[in-house]
């Protein structure tokens, strides 16, 4: 076959093909570009540029023109192992993976031994193999190289600290580059698709968006304050504010590093988070900010809080803030690898992965499991995102939320990233944790962003904690108590989402039969006391309503009840006059109460912390061991959980019940890691329980008809057998909510949902208009049991 027709993809919308020669140097020049920002652009170049020179033999070439242009059927023919082979040959066997992975995932080292073993011989694959790299060779001489690729120094460096450091650096520099080239794979392929030149946005003055944000956050503080003149208390906590900022501003001066941000509940982090952020990053020329928080409620929130202070107006250009969490797995495995339906010379599933986020954007709003579900996966449209995080400030906002027994991996694999990648990291927390008493952070400076944090505790002082820890507590009395004494305005935080739907459900039931409650659906202004619910069984956009909704309340002072999973605990900017919130470890404690007065507008809110009988609580015995620890140091006659010298304590004795060795806390992932066994890492490092983690999309009963059109050809696109971007999953958010998998896939069974792609299914079943996909909803559910 002459070079000139070896074919990468089949034909796009204007029926044309995708030249291979095109393709490799197309990619390499992507790759290039994303690897040069931690100073491995040779290798990132030259792992592209070889990754697909397998479709260069007859057989392949043939297969997909015989069986997937014409057919629809799979190519058929294996395409990795000649780039597998000229990887492992010039860049090292490390590096090899990378071109073995680049469809169904990183592998095992075992893995690419046993390619490169099968191609030495006298096999078939091993003559396709050889074939290609003559046909590519001729015209892409590049894929051969007088001299093998180096490493970037650092990690040579690392050799003298033994070789548990040259692992981990290896591993940390694998999924790097691996994701350089998927995304540059997948935006060359898409540009061919689509017509059009790979779409990557272009370099943004991080000086102009840290000025609009200082001046829009003026304008801003400027109304507020207007509104609130004549309240005493309220203008302490704007100077309390003011001054956190102006020194979170100040900081950003200092070196690249780690750096943490100790502010009280109420001490206007987020807003603080972002000057810092936006500063820092000019002052290094760094090329974005990333924002990572616990909970979706949180991502929502503060994404537009971010686009308020920093998106142009009107059409003055692109917008600057990204809000992403939709966690819909988009790969298949490997031995899945050409078996579906969709085929244009890639794999099965390949478009589908096409949709996958890739962070290009000055601003990206986040989730920790997001975040470290990428770093620490194997599959492209995880990883895709991942090289964005080099030169980059990434803020972890709630930085206490982080699970224990995950802690030695994240730490390790951040501080990787400030040492080697050009990254600062932010830890942002109320209730910061003892990171640097933990082996995974000694030598690194620690670099405190705002001074005189036991003066700031003090001077936002707001609540008292009331105890209810008896064995006669059941959730009937707690719903009695609340009713009888709680008053208009109540906040409950609960653990899970079960226990959030049956309280819901008792307080209704109390307030109507009072003849307070309310009974429309969508609460508003009106008689009654509604009762508002928030979980992630409610789709984003509804959380998004709801917690709307309450802030109206609370701004005019009528009455509303709210129950909340956790996920309102942290970040989320509401102000109620009394709190009560479910035995929980202690920083969750202190987290709830800063919903309590949160502005200062009473002399003393009250956060009633109650535990009980029939209530639910997580079996993690990590989780079990931050509750003992929790009992131990906080309680009626011991401390209240905003006591700084009782959580610098409690975090102690929490992190000693791990053990010395670290394995309690991850770190046989970090073995793993070392061992560059990228599946066995990808299997044990969950932040979230997988069976707890499935996204459904939800077109409300209340959706108008333009909503629902749009929510359909966003499903549409996902479902057609061409490539899309990431827009439709984008457009999807909003509509999506969360559930265990075994209810999902019990809903699949009965025909209340159905499968769109990936795991990502459409809800066909009931939806409550309060607390979205309550698994005991009284109402019909077609026959179908949770």
């Amino acid at each position: 076959m002459s070079g000139d027709a070896l074919i990468a993809h089949s034909v796009n919308r204007d029926g044309v093909r995708h030249s291979l020669v095109d393709h490799l140097r197309g990619s390499a020049v992507l790759a290039r570009r994303f690897g040069e920002v931690f100073g491995a652009g040779e290798l990132a170049e030259y792992l592209a540029v070889v990754h697909d020179v397998g479709k260069g033999c007859g057989a392949w070439q043939e297969g997909l023109l015989r069986c997937a242009e014409a057919a629809g059927a799979p190519v058929g023919v294996p395409h990795k192992g000649a780039g597998v082979q000229m990887a492992a040959r010039f860049a090292g066997r490390p590096f090899a993976a990378v071109v073995q992975g680049h469809h169904g995932g990183l592998p095992d080292q075992q893995k690419v031994r046993d390619v490169l073993a099968c191609l030495s011989g006298q096999g078939i694959e091993a003559g396709d193999a050889r074939e290609a790299i003559e046909a590519v060779g001729v015209l892409v001489p590049e894929i051969f190289r007088e001299r093998r690729i180096m490493p970037p120094g650092w990690l040579l460096d690392l050799g003298g600290g033994g070789q548990a450091g040259v692992g981990l650096g290896t591993d940390l520099l694998v999924r790097m580059v691996f994701s350089c080239l998927v995304d540059a794979d997948f935006l060359d392929t898409a540009a061919h698709f689509d017509g059009t030149a790979p779409r990557v946005a272009g370099d943004v003055d991080m000086g102009v968006l840290a000025a609009r944000y200082a001046m829009r956050r003026g304008e801003y503080l400027a109304g507020q304050k207007a509104l609130r003149r004549g309240s005493r208390r309220a203008s302490e906590v704007d100077v309390v504010r003011e001054r956190v900022f102006e020194e979170a501003v100040a900081a950003a001066a200092g070196e690249r590093g780690m750096y943490v941000l100790h502010v009280p509940t109420g001490g206007a982090k987020t807003m603080a988070a972002g000057g810092f952020a936006l500063r820092h990053a000019a002052v290094h020329g760094l090329r974005r900010v990333v924002f990572a928080v616990p909970f979706i409620s949180i991502t929502e929130q503060n994404a537009q809080v971010y686009r308020d202070l920093l998106d142009p107006e009107g059409d003055e250009g692109e917008p600057v803030v990204l809000e992403h969490h939709s966690g819909v797995r988009l790969d298949q495995d490997e031995e899945a690898e050409g078996k579906g339906r969709r085929q244009a010379g890639g794999g099965a599933g390949r478009w589908d992965r096409l949709a996958a986020e890739n962070w290009d954007a000055p601003v990206v709003v986040t989730t920790t499991v997001q975040l470290f579900q990428s770093l620490f996966g194997r599959r492209p449209s995880q990883m895709r995102k991942v090289h964005r995080l080099a030169g980059s400030v990434i803020v972890l906002d709630e930085v206490q939320a982080l699970p224990d027994r995950l802690l030695v991996p994240i730490l390790s694999v951040l501080r990787g990233l400030v040492e080697h990648f050009g990254a600062t990291v932010v830890l942002a927390s109320a209730t910061q944790p003892e990171f640097w008493t933990l082996p995974q952070m000694e030598g690194l400076a620690r670099r405190v962003m705002v001074g005189d944090v036991k003066g700031l505790f003090g001077a936002l002082s707001r609540v008292r904690y009331e105890w209810r820890l008896g064995a006669e507590v059941t959730w009937e009395s707690v719903a009695d108590e609340i009713v009888a004494e709680g008053g208009d305005r109540v906040l409950t935080v609960v653990n899970t989402t079960r226990d959030s739907a049956r309280l819901h459900r008792l307080l209704t039931e109390r307030l109507s039969s009072s003849g307070r409650g309310e009974h429309r659906e969508v609460p508003g202004e009106g008689a009654g006391v509604p009762v508002l619910h928030l979980s992630t069984r409610m789709t984003a956009e509804h959380r998004r309503e709801a917690i709307g909704a309450i802030r109206r309340h609370l701004k005019n002072g009528t009455a509303v009840h709210v129950v909340s999973t956790s996920l309102i605990e942290a970040g989320v900017d509401v102000d109620f006059p009394r709190v009560y919130r479910a035995w929980a470890p202690a920083e969750s404690l202190q987290q709830a109460a800063g919903r309590c007065n949160r502005d200062g507008h009473l002399q003393e809110g009250a956060v009633v912390v109650f535990r009980p009988a029939d209530g639910g609580v997580p079996k993690d015995p990590i989780y079990r061991a931050a509750l003992d620890a929790t009992g131990e140091f906080f309680g009626p006659g011991v401390a209240d959980p905003d006591d700084l010298g009782a959580l610098s304590r409690y975090y102690a004795k929490r992190y000693a019940s791990h053990g010395t060795d670290g394995r309690a806390m991850g770190q046989e992932i970090q073995r793993l890691r070392q061992a560059l066994d990228f599946p066995a890492v990808a299997d044990a490092f969950q932040m979230i329980d997988d069976r707890y983690a499935q996204p459904v999309v939800v077109i409300r009963p209340e959706a108008s008809p333009r909503e629902r059109e749009l929510i359909e050809a966003g499903i549409a696109a996902l479902r057609s057998c061409l490539p899309c971007g990431p827009e439709p999953l984008r457009r999807l958010q909003p509509h999506l909510a969360t559930l265990p998998r075994h209810e999902v896939s019990a809903a699949v069974r009965v025909g209340l949902a159905e499968p769109v792609v990936g795991d990502l299914v459409l809800w066909l079943g009931h939806y409550d208009s309060v607390r979205g996909l309550d698994a005991d909803d009284p109402e019909d559910r077609g026959g179908y049991v949770f």
